[in-house]
Order: C-alpha cells, then structure tokens, then sequence
C-alpha cells in the first residue's frame, strides 16, 4: 500500500474516533462496503465507476501505461522507420508474427495502449473533480471545534494559570493567526488549522498529469517530422515535395508548415587527432542562412542539440558526411554530368558509400543513348586496403580517395518504381571490362580520372570534396503544455510530500479552584516528529503570555514559618 492510502486509511481511523475535528483532513474519497451479490445493474456501474476513480486503480494504469511504452522503445516501430520493422521482421521470423498481431510494431496507436490511455485519462478527471469541490468547500469552511477529550490526540499538553480564559484565547487567537494559522474561537477553546497548500500540491500534481496526458496525445495527432539531407550551398524549402522522408500525426495538415526556407552555407567539423579520444568530434556545426515567410535573410548556426526555431518548428542537425565533386563524360567527350554525390558514412571514421547514376544525356561514341551507374566507396582519411578493402583511418578530410566500379545498361528508373538513390540496382546492368576482360575499378585520388572502354567516355575525381549535413525538421505543437504538465507535476509533488497537514486546538477552562486549565494539541494527517515540536514551540511562546500558575502544594500555609 503506498503513503498515500496509509495516510488516508490513518485519517479515516481517526475521524471516526474524533468526530467533526478528526474528518475531513484529506479530500481522499471515504469507501464504502458493498456486498456484491445485493448489487443492480446500476449498483454495479456505481461500483465499478468508483473503483476506476480511485487513486490506486489510476496508480495501476499509470504503471501499466509505462510498461506498455517498453515494447515501444525496444521493437522497431513503423511510425518511426518502416525499414528496420522490415529488417526485424527478417531477421525474426518466429517473433514476428506474435509481435504483430499484439501490435508491437504499433505500440503509441495500437488498440490495447489506447484503451490504457484512455482509461487512465477518464480514471484521473474522475478522481479529481469531486476531490477538487471538496477541497473548495474546506478552504471555504472554518476549522471545526475541538473534540471534548484533547488527552486522546497525539499531540497534548497542559498547565494552569492565573491568566482570565477570554485571555488566554486572544492570546492564543494572535499568536495561531501570526504563525498563518487559520484560526477561529469555537466555545471554550481556539480552533486552528495549517497545510492546505498539501492537498492543494496533490490536487495539483494530478491535474498536471492530464494536462501531460492531453499534450502527448494533441502532440502524436499534429504532429510532424521529416529529415532532409542538403550539401554545402544548397537549400531547402518547408514543403512536403522537400522532404527526403516524412512522417505526421492524423490531424496534421500541409497548411500546418511553417513557411520558412534555409541554406547550408557551411559545415565545420573538427576532430580529436591524438591520444584516446583521436577522431571524437571537437566542433560540429553547420552554418545557415534563413528567411521567415519571405523576410530578411538572417544567419545562424545550428549545432548538436542546439536547434534553429522558426515559428514553433525545429531544424535539428543529426549527421554529417562527405560529397565528392565528379565529372562525368560521354563518348564524344560531352559533359553529361558535374555535380558534388553525397555518400553515406558506415563507421566513425565516416568510410562512405554510395551510387552515382546518369540517368540521361549520355551517349556512347556511336551516338547511342545509354545510362550509367558507379558504385562508389569514399574513405575522407586513406589507411590502406584490408582484404581488399579500402578503410578510413580519420573522420577528417587528410588524404580523400574514391573507388569506383563501372556499369552501363539500364539503371531501371524508367519503370516508375521507387529506389533507393544511395543504391544501384545492377539486375539490367553490365559491367565495364578493361582491356584483359577484368571488371573495370579504379581508385582516384582528387584530379585524377578513370577513362571507360571502348570510347565510352570518362568520369573525374575533381579536386573538390564538398560536405554535406542532415537535419530533422520537426514540429510539436503541445510541447510547451507537456513542459508546463510536467513541472505543476513536480511541483505538487513536492508539495504534497513535504507539506504537513494538521490542526491545533487550545481550550482554556476556569478549573474548580479558580484557576485557569490551558490544554493544547494536535493532530496531523500522518503521524510526524514535527507536529510535537510544533506543538511545544506554540506551547511555549503561549506560556510566555499565560505563564504556569503556582502547585498549590507549593504554597506555604497561613501562619507557618517563613
């Protein structure tokens, strides 16, 4: 059982003890014994109505909407990447079925993480706004008079004094109200009460969970997120046709996108060169000039979790990688193709790989149209060939050298089906021979040129290697409610950990001799060290104004010896 219920389950022990001045200490819903077989139809929605707005079912939910995200970020999902879902599902035949009809590969909108979802919402909003009108009605009321046996409190002391009663309860009434009590006389005795601020953190920490609850959700319904690859010079423009990929909640719209444009003017990477840290990144910047709607351009530098913001969208720099500039000619020595070819980093040390594709304007010697294809294999930092294979020794541009292999045919994009730019498909190509009938490879170094045979033309490794970024352009509109959401959650937490509830009574009584009987104590929400050190600290300083009154018995009789 957690704190909370403990503490409630204390509190309703002593209401029934203590009557009006033990109830009421917290705005916990009292439950009811319910014998099951005796219940309606209705008496058993009641039933189950009060037990999904109970705090321990909202617990539970909370717990296994947790434990329902851990398939989430363990299995690859297909809101996030369809090809690794694709490549999971491979790799993992057995699973992979089982793990589809749960909906893993869904998780955030499958049915049985909606249903949690859900439940919890409606569980948290039904729990709270009775508790919410009940803790209006406290602050609205007074704190109720005092029980007729103070003894039986946990907190309890007393003396006499001389003082006059009406005395010692003003008294007692200014010191409670300097202390921020709020405090009233009922009878024979001043009633006070502290720690409103405990329930009001609890109310708060869960109103703050639903307003977490509505931004996820509003946040996966507009939502949206694409990545886009540009080199060094190029642009990009906040259209759906820009988008290398793009993904978007239900609810999102195009005339959502904010209208901006952006230019890579630069990359900057700088890297460890010695010692145990060699090649870890140094400085990773990529430098941008940006317009809003149209406006004045204006410069910035986007870094590693350093966003560019344009109207509530973010442009995240992800990665880095390297473009050789090549030039490609045909058999008659035309210019078909100059251009820098983004190549994709498979370490750190960003060895890179690719396809260059000439998909049109080139002709063999004879005047005929054909396509060409290059694999190509970039290494910025040259640290020789193991096993055939060139690798890269640094992720900085030292010692840049570029393999090729040739093919001439058909590239296949004429057939209108989707491929990957970063791949060659060689099912309808054919490889270049040189003159010993060997496949035609070649490693370039920058200048260099690799002539095809046959008059086929030619394709150079220009002395330029340009440098490209990939940034993640997103946009959640609720992220600032989910920030809010989450620190009112923190808040009110603290609050109600920390915040003690309790009330203070002090009754003062003419005794039989005349004399005045001050009986003060207390009782919090859950026991505490505090509320007897509180209660002593009152004690005192009211005794300071209502000082103890002589024992009787220390009183020398009339006539005795002095």
């Amino acid at each position: 059982m957690s704190n909370t219920e403990t503490d409630e389950q204390a509190a309703q022990n002593e209401s029934k003890d203590l009557g009006a001045a033990g109830a009421q200490l917290s705005t916990a819903p009292r439950e009811e014994l319910v014998g099951g077989p005796s219940l309606s139809v209705i008496g058993w929605v009641r039933w189950f109505w009060r037990q999904l707005t109970s705090m321990r079912v909202a617990l539970i939910l909370l717990f296994l909407l947790s434990l329902g995200a851990i398939p989430g970020s363990i299995i690859p999902q297909n809101s996030v990447d369809e090809l690794k879902v694709q490549t999971f599902k491979e790799a993992h035949k057995t699973v992979s079925p089982v793990y589809e009809k749960l909906q893993f590969f869904d998780v955030y909108s499958s049915v049985w993480f909606s249903a949690i979802y859900i439940l919890l919402f409606v569980s948290l909003i039904g729990c709270i706004v009775p508790r919410s009108w009940q803790f209006v009605g406290q602050l609205r009321g007074r704190p109720p008079g005092a029980p007729g046996r103070l003894t039986r409190l946990p907190a309890y002391t007393t003396w006499r004094t001389e003082a006059e009663p009406e005395q010692v309860r003003e008294a007692a009434l200014a010191i409670l109200k300097k202390r921020r009590f709020r405090a009233h006389t009922v009878g024979d005795a001043v009633a006070a009460e502290k720690g409103y601020l405990r329930e009001a953190g609890n109310l708060i920490f869960h109103v703050a969970l639903i307003v977490m609850l509505v931004a996820f959700a509003a946040g996966q319904l507009l939502k949206s997120e694409g990545g886009k690859l540009i080199v060094e010079g190029d642009g990009f423009s906040n259209t759906l046709t820009q988008y290398d990929d793009f993904k978007s909640g239900s609810l999102f719209s195009s005339d959502d996108l904010a209208p901006f444009t952006f230019k890579l003017n630069s990359f900057t990477g700088t890297y460890a060169k010695s010692g145990p840290e060699r090649g870890t990144p140094r400085t990773y910047e990529a430098g941008v000039t940006y317009s809003k709607g149209g406006g004045p351009d204006k410069k910035s530098v986007i870094r590693v979790n350093e966003p560019l913001v344009v109207d509530g969208t973010k442009v995240y720099l992800n990665g880095h990688g390297y473009a050789p500039v090549v030039t490609v000619r045909d058999g008659r020595g035309k210019v078909v193709f100059n251009g820098a070819v983004p190549l994709l980093p498979i370490d750190n040390n960003v060895t890179s790989t690719g396809a260059i594709k000439i998909m049109d304007g080139y002709r063999d010697k004879n005047g005929k149209k054909e396509q060409l294809g290059f694999q190509a294999f970039f290494v910025p930092t040259f640290g020789g060939a193991g096993k055939g294979t060139m690798f890269s020794q640094f992720p900085g541009l030292e010692f840049p050298v570029i393999a090729l292999t040739a093919y001439h045919g058909s590239l296949g994009v004429n057939a209108g089906l989707p491929q990957n730019v970063y791949q060659l498909d060689t099912a309808k190509l054919t490889q270049f021979k040189d003159s010993r009938g060997q496949i035609l490879k070649a490693r370039l170094l920058p200048g260099e040129k690799m002539t095809l045979p046959g008059g086929a033309g030619s394709i150079t490794f220009e002395k330029e290697v340009k440098e490209w970024a990939t940034f993640q352009i997103s946009r959640q509109p609720a992220a600032g409610w989910a920030l809010t959401g989450a620190i009112g959650a923190i808040a009110g937490l603290v609050g109600s950990l920390f915040i003690q509830r309790r009330r203070v009574w002090v009754r003062a009584v003419a005794g039989e001799d005349g004399v005045t009987v001050v009986e003060m104590a207390g009782l919090g929400r859950s026991e505490s060290p505090k509320l007897p050190e509180e209660l002593g600290d009152l004690a005192l300083t009211l005794n300071a104004e209502a000082p103890t009154a002589p024992d009787p018995s220390d009183v020398p009789a009339e006539g005795a010896e002095k």
